[in-house]
């Protein structure tokens, strides 16, 4: 009867062990549920260039950004665009004007440059189809309160292509898309 009892209460010991490990493995898995969700920003991106050599001749028409929970995005507004548009993307130590060379500060702790294969001008007539002017802030941008974008700067538009700068808090992950006649630019918060 006592090896019975002694049985009997290492079953209840055993079962009291599982148990508590059972809440500290939930205990975990909440702490790792609460991972998952910060990590849904991660991101695969990359920092690397980025380059679509497609070209095009509409021009561009305006320039915007947005702040999201995970990155900070910039869109380039190419109305009219058909089929994909060109671009290269990537980061630079310096931001230097296209065509003259002349250096551009740009705030932030890293500088994104990106060019679009689109004019900042009708081909056709040459009037200017956005307001952009060399190493002044993008006109009617307003950046205050991103995460990730800390100053924006226009370069040129030379030879069909926009060029901008754009400062970011850090060297970040970021990605290129394309969305209808819009080429978007999105920069992760984090790595």
């Amino acid at each position: 009867m006592r090896r019975l009892t002694t049985a009997a209460a290492a079953l209840v010991l055993a079962g009291a062990g599982l148990a508590g490990t059972a809440g500290t493995a939930g205990a975990t898995t909440g702490q790792a549920g609460r991972a998952t969700a910060a990590t849904a920003c991660s991101t695969a991106w990359g920092s690397g260039e980025k380059t679509a050599r497609d070209s095009g001749s509409q021009p561009l028409k305006n320039i915007t950004t947005g702040r999201h929970s995970c990155y900070d995005r910039m869109v380039f507004d190419v109305s009219g665009a058909k089929g994909k548009l060109g671009y290269h993307v990537g980061y630079v130590k310096a931001f230097h004007q296209d065509g003259s060379g002349d250096r551009i500060p740009v705030g932030g702790g890293a500088i994104l440059q990106i060019y679009v294969n689109a004019p900042s001008y009708s081909p056709a007539t040459g009037k200017p189809t956005y307001a952009g002017r060399a190493g002044q802030p993008l006109p009617g941008v307003n950046i205050s309160g991103y995460k990730t974008f800390k100053d924006t700067r226009f370069g040129a538009s030379f030879e069909g292509q926009t060029q901008v700068g754009l400062g970011v808090r850090a060297k970040l992950p970021f990605r290129v898309l394309q969305s209808g006649d819009r080429l978007v630019v999105d920069v992760a918060h984090t790595w």
